[in-house]
């Protein structure tokens, strides 16, 4: 459960998130719709502990983000700038990733690797893949420690139409086993095919 309470942040005198307030359950899929700057992509970066906020709170399983946690405990991350990076091949990402917390096995890295639609036994580097490769190969990483919480920011960017229907698979097999998923797209289809509920946002408000 995840309770995001009159939130407030400016950036350079913009206001980027207005008195914000929303409820994310366990087990769901949330979608954000928006325009660019619509506050979209901040809300998650705030969710992921990324930002500091001026005035409200956020609080994940009764913890109150940068009070009781600095970050959510079992977070997936996709985002803007996500940092694979490229002058290792995606394994050796995952690899060195998995050190900190030590949750996944090179076993489970090689299966994520394979469920996004990518080899893991692929020698190149991630600078050399194609821009399709490069954001599945950021959604094996937002996936590979099964996380309780996953922020997905426009997902489905690069890939083509067959590996956007096989990303909307996954997304929702993580939902059945139990993670709470935040999507933000400017997809419609991806919105109206995998949300439970989809919240519009606008000059960070709801609308």
């Amino acid at each position: 459960m995840i309770e995001v309470k009159n939130i407030i942040k400016t950036i350079n005198h913009k206001t980027v998130l207005d008195n914000l307030s929303l409820t994310f359950e366990t087990g769901k899929i949330y979608g954000l719709k928006g325009r660019n700057g619509a506050g979209k992509t901040m809300l998650l970066r705030a969710i992921a502990g990324l930002i500091r906020l001026d005035s409200g709170s956020i609080t994940i399983d009764g913890k109150v983000l940068h009070r009781d946690i600095d970050f959510p405990s079992e977070l997936g991350l996709l985002i803007e700038n996500n940092n694979v990076l490229p002058e290792f091949t995606l394994r050796k990402n995952l690899l060195l990733l998995a050190k900190i917390r030590k949750v996944a096995s090179p076993e489970m890295i090689d299966a994520t690797i394979k469920r996004v639609g990518l080899d893991p036994t692929d020698k190149r580097k991630v600078r050399q893949y194609s821009l399709g490769m490069k954001q599945r190969a950021a959604i094996a990483q937002a996936l590979f420690e099964k996380p309780k919480l996953i922020l997905l920011d426009e997902p489905t960017n690069a890939i083509d139409i067959e590996g956007v229907k096989e990303m909307r698979r996954i997304f929702e097999a993580e939902k059945e086993a139990g993670a709470t998923i935040i999507l933000a797209s400017h997809n419609p289809e991806d919105l109206s095919i995998l949300a439970d509920q989809v919240f519009n946002m606008e000059e960070g408000k709801l609308v």
